[in-house]
């Protein structure tokens, strides 16, 4: 298995048999070894610096039925919301002053956001701020959208293909989704000139080493500017409920590979991450994780935004604790830094 990750190191590439087996083959020891290389590599590109990212979650409605999110349009007891555009510039003047320089702005694929509203949206804030990046992450779209929000000013998009397999897709979305529209998605985000960003679950329901195996394939034939993983963790509120969390360790593992196979992607240590594990971000840097993303969200409506259960948004995960964030990751050797944080994966 050690042969499979210096294969990976120097070659930056495996065959989905290679993938299949040293991701069934991972033991602890394999996998301190893989994060002594992964840091390595994001040493050699990014030196100890960690960019953050001001997360704003800016409306919580949703038109899909994913079998595993929180915001699911059936689900009943979620508390919606929307921001104004007022609110959300408030909430970029404060990550300003606190120093962030890529404002983030996260949602449901809610039809109230038309693509005039987000425009006028994105214009006022590329206006306000223009030394900072602005990057979506509302869904799919069409092509046409996306070019008019590019043209308003967004830099970025976010979209997780969240798994490549069709027939896995299949069984964690409802059937008018499907994992070639989505990947069509990300195909046209990167033609029009975004810095992309993709990404997977681990652990979710179903899920087999092929598939992470057919993930990593496809994330290395996108080429994407950002690779964003974390555990699959339930919420209770959705058919998946008692179905087993994603594992820090295979997550973790996932993490390790990603940055060998793309040693300039941008890769974020997520809230997800966090959830599951109190040290959870700390780790994530240390298998090679390069990006910390605070919410920037008003306190009255971060708890609505529920993706999963237990997810943090208080503390750390908060962009006023900011200092305390700092320390935690100073206290493992690195720095956050203030910066617009651009991918040197082109």
């Amino acid at each position: 298995m050690k042969a499979l990750i210096d294969k990976l190191c120097e070659t930056h590439t495996l065959t989905k048999e290679e993938w299949i087996l040293l991701i069934k083959g991972r033991t602890p020891r394999l996998a301190e070894y893989l994060f002594s290389l992964a840091r390595k590599e994001r040493h050699k590109y990014y030196g100890h610096d960690i960019y953050v990212r001001g997360l704003i979650e800016f409306t919580n409605y949703c038109k899909n039925d994913c079998l595993y999110c929180g915001i699911r349009r059936s689900n009943r007891n979620v508390h919606r919301y929307r921001l104004t555009r007022d609110e959300i510039l408030s909430c970029c003047h404060t990550g300003y002053e606190l120093g962030f320089r890529t404002f983030v702005l996260q949602g449901g694929e809610d039809g109230y956001f038309s693509d005039e509203r987000m425009t006028d949206i994105i214009y006022s804030i590329r206006k306000a701020y223009p030394d900072c990046a602005i990057t979506l992450s509302i869904g799919e779209k069409s092509y046409d959208s996306y070019k008019t929000f590019f043209e308003a000013g967004a830099d970025r998009y976010l979209l997780r293909h969240e798994t490549y397999n069709s027939g896995h897709y299949g069984r964690l979305h409802p059937a008018s989704l499907s994992a070639h529209d989505r990947q069509k998605c990300l195909w046209n985000l990167k033609e029009i000139g975004y810095q992309v960003g993709t990404g997977f679950m681990v652990g979710s329901p179903y899920q087999t080493a092929e598939h992470l195996a057919e993930d990593m394939l496809f994330i290395k034939e996108l080429n994407p500017h950002m690779a964003g993983i974390g555990p699959f963790i339930p919420h209770q509120n959705t058919p998946f409920r008692n179905e087993a969390a994603g594992t820090l360790e295979l997550t973790l593992f996932m993490l390790g590979l990603l940055r060998l196979m793309l040693p300039k992607v941008l890769l974020p240590s997520t809230t997800a991450l966090g959830t599951i594990d109190p040290k959870g971000r700390e780790l994530g840097i240390l298998a090679g994780a390069n990006v910390v993303m605070p919410n920037l969200s008003p306190d009255t409506v971060r708890k609505d935004y529920s993706l999963y259960d237990n997810k943090l948004c208080t503390g750390e995960e908060a962009a006023e604790c900011r200092k305390s964030l700092e320390l935690r990751m100073q206290a493992i050797g690195y720095q956050i830094i203030t910066a617009r944080g651009d991918s040197l994966n082109v």
